[in-house]
């Protein structure tokens, strides 16, 4: 995803055009951005857990260079709210109202 790290304004009719209420539009991009802060988190935590040791020895200095280039990768990445937002902007999103579609179900 090549999504742009800097903090960037948002056109909030664009924003609403699809879902026809920026309240709606900005619980969808907030429930797909807590989507991707848990992937990348378990992401990240499962390369971290690789170093765990109990050990101390001049190994683990080499090892500590790599988690924080692994932390500092993860870090550079674009933060997952502008992800979830370009993902929404894009089309790339699907999402539905199951309270609707349980209403609908009892007619």
């Amino acid at each position: 995803m090549a999504a742009d790290p800097s903090i960037i304004t948002r056109d909030l009719n664009q924003l609403a055009k699809d879902t026809e209420n920026i309240y709606e539009s900005v619980s969808i991009i907030s429930k797909r951005a807590r989507q991707i802060s848990a992937k990348v988190k378990e992401e990240l935590s499962a390369k971290l857990a690789e170093f765990a040791t109990t050990v101390d020895n001049l190994e683990e200095i080499f090892e500590n260079r790599e988690q924080i280039e692994i932390s500092r990768f993860y870090e550079r990445m674009p933060k997952s709210t502008i992800v979830a937002a370009e993902e929404f902007l894009e089309g790339e999103l699907s999402y539905r109202y199951p309270e609707i579609e349980e209403s609908q179900d009892f007619y």
